[in-house]
């Protein structure tokens, strides 16, 4: 492949975050020319790690559904070394830890927790039906809220507040259930076809092993671009790239900046993130920890260093808070709030853990209350991918990434 600066490229991409590199990838395989602009300085996008005092901190607690397609046919799951989660969670309720599995992998889990209160056994059967029925919703129109769909499809208000409130708001970011039934049922699809996952040294692994296979002068780290001029792109340090196409790989408020009014408004869910370190583990499973009594500032919490050992020094423990609630995220009293609520459920020794970091991440997730597949192609030359092109995920990301690269090798033909 001739070098970026030698001439023109075919391609040049706006951000090397997920999409930006499946689309790299594509085009490269195809033996096109590519220059991608990434304003960060390094890969990833949102996917990232960060080493601090030995520990791994993805920014976010972030998850990789093995069951992805996309992610399946880009992904190298052995090399990544994936660590997964307990098919299931434990619930707080009542002032207590309630189990609640998947019973077709863990059956006799699922029949223990058959009574439990974590929604009524009619419930746990109407799961069991959904989910031999491959969480098909279908019947139900597009602008219906997951709340709504939840309700239309029977279940009751235990189970909605107790389980579906707290677990699916860890992944839409939000725990009104405002999102679109379409998610709810590609999530819910995903987490039935597949494991739970991490790569065992952190998220940023996904993005570093997509890059691995692309040359690295193709990548200019640190530049950031202005504006989309014709055939190519301005720099915000001054200069213009000339491209045959340009494809924008950023966030939707990034995509936004640069298409002006071509693009819906942008909104995003957000979450505040707490990483601490303990003397000794609240839990010592991979397993996700839900806060199913509707009141407190945590969502959910993870103790990572027992999904995956790398994840802290040896002999050491990382927990993972994410608090979903915008008002309680945004607090400047957070770290007090998220004690005191831990404290109620593992009593007085939490006050000895060490809060590591606070990631609040306003933009984590594009808001969903109804999910379009956006085209690739935007206009003449200009092409766009991201995870806010269609149901946003780690593998709508990649998806349109691929798309997109598709769509320019079709127009070049």
């Amino acid at each position: 492949m001739p070098e970026p600066h030698d001439q023109t490229p075919d391609a040049l991409i706006i951000g090397a975050g997920l999409a930006g590199l499946a689309c790299a990838r594509r085009l490269h395989a195809a033996g096109r020319s590519f220059v991608m602009c990434e304003a960060a300085d390094r890969v990833g996008g949102r996917v990232a790690t960060d080493l601090c005092e030995g520990f791994r901190l993805d920014r976010g607690f972030q998850v990789l559904l093995t069951a992805y397609p996309e992610a399946r046919r880009l992904l190298d799951y052995a090399a990544l070394d994936l660590r997964r989660f307990y098919p299931g969670a434990l619930v707080r309720h009542g002032g207590k830890w309630h189990r609640v599995a998947d019973p077709f992998r863990h059956p006799v889990d699922g029949l223990r927790g058959a009574f439990n209160p974590i929604g009524s056994f009619a419930d746990k059967l109407r799961v069991g039906r959904s989910r031999l029925g491959g969480f098909d919703f279908s019947r139900h129109a597009a602008d219906l809220t997951t709340l709504q769909a939840l309700r239309a499809e029977g279940f009751s208000e235990s189970m909605i507040e107790r389980f579906f409130r707290p677990f699916l708001g860890g992944v839409f970011l939000e725990n009104r259930l405002e999102t679109t039934v379409r998610k709810f049922e590609f999530v819910m699809r995903n987490f039935a076809r597949g494991d739970t996952a991490i790569p065992a040294l952190g998220m940023a692994e996904i993005p570093k092993q997509l890059a691995a296979g692309l040359p690295a002068a193709t990548i200019r780290l640190n530049t950031r671009v202005a504006a989309i001029g014709s055939h190519g792109v301005h720099l915000e340090e001054g200069g213009f790239l000339a491209a045959g196409a340009v494809v924008i790989a950023t966030d939707l408020k990034g995509a936004n900046r640069l298409l002006g009014g071509e693009n819906p408004p942008a909104a995003s869910n957000g979450v505040a993130c707490l990483y601490f370190t303990a003397p000794s583990a609240p839990v010592n499973e991979p397993v996700l920890l839900l806060n199913g009594e509707g009141a407190g500032p945590v969502n959910n919490l993870t103790v990572l260093s027992a999904v995956s050992p790398a994840y802290a020094p040896p002999g050491r423990h990382l927990i993972s808070v994410s608090v979903v609630d915008p008002a309680a995220a945004a607090a400047p009293d957070l770290e007090e709030r998220v004690r005191r609520h831990l404290g109620d459920w593992f009593g007085s020794g939490v006050q000895e853990w060490r809060l590591l970091r606070i990631d609040r991440i306003p933009d984590a997730v594009p808001s969903q209350r109804v999910a379009e597949d956006k085209p690739a192609r935007v206009r003449a030359g200009v092409y766009q991918c991201g995870d806010h092109c269609g149901i946003a995920s780690i593998d709508t990301a990649l998806a349109s990434g691929s798309a997109a690269a598709e769509a320019i090798l079709e127009d070049s033909l």
